[in-house]
């Protein structure tokens, strides 16, 4: 199973030693795991042209590291979300990296579960979860709303959200989550 970690956290943050953690246990138990350090790479935010789905169907017209954000997520079969609790809500990187990827679905819609949402693009997309940090601030109801927020998220995406950890909690228990998918 190849699992990609998108780390939304800032360079001092003890949540990259965390993170780190739970990549070499989870490599430990024979997976693949891979990071995208999205604070190291050159990506603009979507701007909301919807040319990736008319001039250039599955491709973002902005040429930066938003196309390695693309293929990394198609090619995991897990994608973890890391970021620090910013006010309430993860780190724009992370939100920034996954508006970046719709390219990866189509602008048409269909029923899915009485709800209308987009069309498929690929057969087959990751599962997401989320690895949290939590700041001084952050309380359950952020975390509530941060879990259906992404669980939406995941259902635009043609995934679902298996599992929302906290870096306050054992690492294992996010390796064991991440494993046991």
């Amino acid at each position: 199973m190849k699992i990609l970690f998108m780390n939304g956290s800032s360079a001092g943050s003890a949540m990259n030693s965390y993170i780190r953690s739970v990549m070499n246990s989870v490599e430990a138990t024979g997976h693949e795991a891979g990071e995208l350090v999205l604070r190291d790479m050159n990506y603009s935010p979507c701007r909301g042209c919807f040319n990736c789905w008319v001039k250039t169907p599955g491709l973002c017209v902005f040429k930066d590291d938003g196309d390695t954000l693309c293929r990394e997520f198609l090619a995991a079969d897990i994608v973890v979300l890391a970021s620090p609790v910013i006010m309430g809500y993860p780190a724009a990187l992370v939100k920034n990296a996954l508006d970046r990827i719709i390219p990866l679905i189509h602008p048409y819609l269909e029923d899915v579960g009485g709800e209308v949402h987009h069309m498929k693009r690929y057969k087959k997309y990751p599962q997401l979860a989320l690895l949290l940090e939590k700041s001084g601030d952050t309380d359950e109801e952020d975390i509530e709303i941060i879990n259906e927020i992404f669980l939406r998220a995941a259902i635009n995406l043609q995934s679902s959200l298996k599992f929302l950890k906290l870096t306050n909690s054992p690492a294992e228990e996010a390796v064991n989550a991440i494993i046991n998918y």
